[in-house]
């Protein structure tokens, strides 16, 4: 499909009903769509959620669609004025909330805050002692102690890879109610040298250097790739793969 600009074209399709597809519409679209609105930026990557989506343009500014959970519905494509001066390099949807992560190896996060993910304490408050939303409305730092290579964002987690190859979690990594929350991050345990993470709503994969794959969370459907249904608190290598240079995994 081509566009009438130089830029290779953006097109969305499937549901629409929050305006996800930045068609200007709430339309859902069988067939693949132009996002028009998106004809006159370079757009370097996009990032699909299930209520909104996300682009980042070459000039690292970054655009947003949907239904962010704390603002009104969008479905045209609006620059994201709180990061407007950092250059962006790439950006991850989870269940309800954003990451992104700028040139200099800084993370951001904001949206859905109900179980930590941003890595805010959710049950906040002012300095009168009232109780603050949950949610996140601007996009700010998170894990700022840490230089981060790539993020991940889960169902109710968040997953970060720092430039040393270590692997950083927060949030709520496990079915809600199986395990307590926690908004600070704490580096996950023998994972060295990783090239690559990937986030499910509850599971995780990483990829090391050596092309090992590691997987843990959540396997009650087996995605876990370990044989069985059983969960593992710990990353353990999936046997059988190797030599891989890519992973990603899904809702």
């Amino acid at each position: 499909m081509a566009s009438n600009s130089n830029n290779p074209a953006i097109i969305a399709w499937g549901s629409g009903e929050d305006g996800q597809l930045g068609i200007g519409n709430n339309e859902e679209k069988e067939w693949a769509c132009i996002i028009k609105s998106l004809q006159s930026y370079s757009v370097r990557s996009v990032v699909a959620g299930s209520r909104n989506s996300l682009a980042i343009c070459d000039d690292g500014k970054r655009g947003t669609l949907g239904h962010p959970p704390e603002t009104k519905t969008e479905n045209i494509p609006s620059q994201v004025k709180a990061l407007a001066n950092v250059n962006i390099v790439q950006a991850a949807i989870g269940g309800w909330h954003c990451l992104a992560v700028d040139d200099q190896g800084r993370a951001y996060a904001w949206g859905g805050n109900e179980y930590g993910q941003c890595g805010e304490e959710p049950e906040r408050k002012d300095d009168t002692g009232r109780p603050l939303r949950r949610d996140i409305v601007i996009p700010q730092r998170c894990a700022p102690k840490l230089v981060v290579r790539q993020v991940a964002a889960g169902g109710t987690h968040s997953v970060v890879l720092t430039r040393d190859g270590h692997v950083w979690t927060w949030g709520q990594p496990w079915p809600p109610g199986d395990i307590k929350q926690i908004s600070v991050p704490v580096r996950v345990l023998g994972l060295e040298s990783v090239r690559l993470i990937a986030v499910g709503a509850f599971h995780n994969l990483a990829l090391q250097e050596d092309g090992i794959l590691w997987a843990w969370g959540n396997n009650e459907y087996g995605q876990l790739g370990t044989g069985d249904t059983q969960p593992r608190s710990q990353p353990i290598p999936v046997h059988g793969l190797s030599g891989l240079t890519l992973v990603c995994t899904s809702f």
